[in-house]
């Protein structure tokens, strides 16, 4: 392991995966639209700020981060963020937006990185997508769909890359208990284990990371001991 790229390492389950590098003294550039809320002061973090729902600045982003740091070799697709209600509720723009950040944003980097990775032929791409990458559900039409395109995008690429030495890795988590719920109207029960812990996820990743490098985990599902949701209050 020489460099990490992950995209929402500010908060939640990106934020403990960047923490977990970083106390493993393993460079990480940490790709987000604010870094006030994940201020680190260790000389191996590499804070680039980038709002991904713009994808056409993503190529000329990409070029420029592979210049300056081409021993990147681990790339984790974290960013996204989640709106859940029934489909004519959205307009155009906020599908469109919707959909860049949480799917086309990550082809589109790895359009540029699986070239970098396979000129090395050494590589280890995770992308972190959800339980609704595995069943659709009412008002979860948009994230169901970026999350089963993600989840396609993943196979499809895994058998494109295997040959060439890179590996990919899909790991889609039940409720996970983050900042991801803020916004939204139900969040994990109070119960300890009614959520994954962001943690759980930042071990796994590198669990995976010491397996042979010829053999690929091709997908991990994990959910919560007890599946419980709180529904909070609305005015």
């Amino acid at each position: 392991m020489k460099k990490v790229l992950i995209t929402g390492s500010s908060s939640g389950i990106g934020r403990a995966i960047t923490e977990m590098f970083l106390e493993k003294n393993i460079p990480v550039l940490g790709i987000a639209r604010q870094h006030q809320k994940f201020i680190h002061k260790s000389e191996l973090y590499f804070p680039i700020t980038a709002d991904l729902s713009k994808i056409n600045d993503l190529p000329e982003l990409t070029r420029d981060i592979l210049k300056n740091h081409s021993d990147i070799d681990i790339f984790i697709g974290n960013a996204g963020f989640g709106d859940f209600k029934s489909i004519e509720n959205f307009s155009a723009k906020q599908i469109q937006n919707f959909i860049n950040l949480n799917l086309i944003s990550h082809i589109i980097l790895c359009r540029f990185l699986v070239s970098h990775m396979k000129r090395y032929k050494n590589g280890d791409i995770f992308f972190i997508g959800s339980e609704s990458s595995l069943a659709g559900r009412k008002k979860a039409t948009l994230y169901s769909a970026a999350k089963f395109g993600l989840r396609g995008f993943c196979q499809a690429l895994r058998d494109e890359v295997g040959t060439s030495g890179v590996r990919v890795c899909l790991l889609n988590p039940g409720l996970v208990r983050t900042p991801f719920f803020k916004n939204l109207n139900f969040e994990p029960g109070k119960l300890k284990n009614s959520a994954i812990e962001p943690a759980d996820i930042a071990k796994i990743i590198y669990d995976l990371l010491q397996t042979r490098a010829g053999t690929n985990i091709d997908e991990i599902n994990l959910s919560p001991l007890i599946n419980s949701i709180n529904f909070k209050n609305t005015p």
